[in-house]
């Protein structure tokens, strides 16, 4: 019996990209992409899927945009996420969540020195994506069930690292509470970057003020006060 050989690369077997011939240009030049494990394809795709939504509407960024900002076929869209709007949940879900790696790497300081950091990383974030979360469930997207379902799941899980960047994970009384106050600060949060992002009426030292002193504020007065 005759040798198989070795087994083929995994990126290279897809057949949507051979298919494709992806990264081929007009002229039938050699393929630009590189062999990529599905996980490394996987991330390139979703990183210039970001990229487009950040900078336009959902129907304004078709599936055949982000294959082509990524270089792969279309047809790896489909094999990775289902379609273009699989693509798009799975953005918002990423970046509509606050990092649980930005919160273990706050600084062991003050409360106040924790809570500036967090207020950092937080309008960091904001400005590389170019806004684009606040925008996150607007347009033809804006009543999609699955959509409403991944923001609120994020809401929940971003008010429970913050209040556990603010000390206060431990805390059990009232924690429903606690829960709900924070619940209106990201609120806030969103209104105070949409002022400063979209309608440039504050500055991000302004927005970074008004964050910074209310949830001072929350943890040190209203919590206490439940």
């Amino acid at each position: 019996m005759t040798s198989a050989g070795p087994a083929p690369h995994p990126d290279a077997a897809a057949p949507p990209e051979e298919a494709a011939g992806v990264g081929h240009g007009a002229d039938g030049a050699e393929p630009r992409r590189q062999r990529l494990a599905p996980d490394e394809r996987r991330q390139q795709i979703f990183v210039c899927a970001q990229k487009l939504f950040n900078e336009r509407a959902y129907e304004e960024v078709s599936a055949t945009d982000i294959a082509a900002e990524a270089g792969v076929a279309r047809g790896l869209i489909n094999h990775y996420f289902g379609n273009k709007r699989g693509l798009y949940l799975e953005v918002v879900k990423v970046s509509s969540t606050v990092s649980a790696v930005a919160v273990a790497a706050l600084p062991d300081g003050t409360l106040e020195e924790r809570i500036d950091q967090a207020v950092t990383w937080f309008l960091d974030s904001l400005e590389k994506s170019g806004g684009s979360w606040l925008s996150f469930g607007g347009g033809s997207m804006g009543r999609d069930p699955d959509l409403e379902k991944i923001l609120i799941a994020a809401e929940n899980e971003s008010v429970e690292l913050l209040i556990e960047a603010c000390g206060l994970a431990g805390r059990r009384n009232g924690r429903e509470d606690i829960k709900a106050m924070f619940r209106v600060y990201a609120q806030l949060a969103r209104s105070g970057a949409r002022e400063w992002l979209l309608r440039k009426t504050l500055t991000r030292p302004q927005v970074h003020a008004l964050l910074s002193s209310t949830l001072a504020v929350i943890v040190e007065k209203a919590v206490p006060a439940i």
